[in-house]
């Protein structure tokens, strides 16, 4: 190589230092995609149960309430009022475009379930609702002034761009309480919603679930996957003593460490393999 192709290369391994990171990955970048991966295994692992479930009509359907003592072991047996939130700020139909605004703004939600005097849901409106309108207003000539400035006085409703009953989405997506986590999942991803309202049997607004709710439901922290192989695997079906292996979890992924019988190994790992959420079995293993 002479000197000209010398430098050439280097300059283009200097260039290639640039482009490329010289850092991994963020970690936190790292765990929602992980997290996602996760999440869609638990969302497969329950398909068999999907397969018989009622038809989907905009409402997610359970047969009957579960007894409020029953107590989710699974993620299949999860139930949305496990992880719903009660505090809910709801709109009535005649609450003004600016007020909706003010209100989403301020508690820095994306939506607002719209009820009645009864305070049963009738419909939902969200920011790109109020997006829309305000398009709307500024292409036709009707804005009263900068949006600022409309966040910032009462005008008519007439003027301000309407009230919630005329711009809400109707009718509103709804779970029950006692809807299954999997199911309510399954509808926020179909109708690309970042919460569902929740409501009793007479459509009464009781809570709010939002999609990492249910996402954070169906998917065990790395604490709880590491005390099922220490506590079920390791000490109740394979009778081994505590810190006889080493356990760690990182993101789904389970690295065991130790010194085991050649019999053990295979089964250790397979039954750690099938614990829900597991991503990955780091086998660092020796066989005595």
């Amino acid at each position: 190589m002479d000197d000209r192709e010398a430098q050439e290369a280097g300059r283009a391994s200097e260039e290639a230092r640039h482009a490329v990171p010289s850092y991994a990955p963020q970690p936190a970048e790292e765990f929602r995609q992980d997290l996602m991966v996760r999440y869609l295994q638990a969302m497969t692992s329950s398909s068999a149960t999907a397969a018989t479930a009622e038809p989907d009509t905009g409402h997610v359907a359970a047969s009957t309430p579960a007894p409020a003592a029953a107590r989710a072991t699974t993620p299949a047996d999860l139930q949305v009022r496990h992880v719903m939130r009660r505090a809910v700020t709801a709109v009535t139909a005649d609450t003004p475009f600016l007020d909706i605004a003010r209100m989403l703004a301020r508690r820095r939600i994306g939506a607002a379930p719209v009820v009645d005097d009864s305070q049963r849901v009738i419909g939902v409106i969200a920011e790109s609702d109020l997006l829309a309108r305000a398009a709307s207003l500024a292409s036709s000539g009707e804005r009263p002034g900068p949006f600022a400035k409309l966040l910032g006085r009462r005008q008519p409703a007439a003027e301000s761009g309407g009230t919630a009953a005329t711009l809400m989405s109707a009718p509103a997506l709804t779970v029950h309480p006692w809807t299954p986590v999997v199911d309510a999942a399954r509808t926020a991803a179909r109708s690309r919603v970042r919460q569902i309202f929740v409501t009793d049997p007479r459509g009464g607004l009781v809570g709010v679930v939002s999609r990492n709710d249910l996402l954070h439901a169906l998917v065990r922290d790395d604490a709880a996957i590491r005390e099922e192989v220490v506590g079920h695997v390791l000490r109740d079906e394979l009778g081994l003593p505590p810190g006889s292996v080493d356990v760690r979890v990182l993101n789904g992924t389970v690295t065991l460490t130790g010194r085991l019988d050649s019999e053990l190994v295979p089964r250790l790992t397979e039954a750690v393999a099938g614990i829900a959420d597991v991503v990955e079995v780091v086998d660092r293993l020796t066989v005595v």
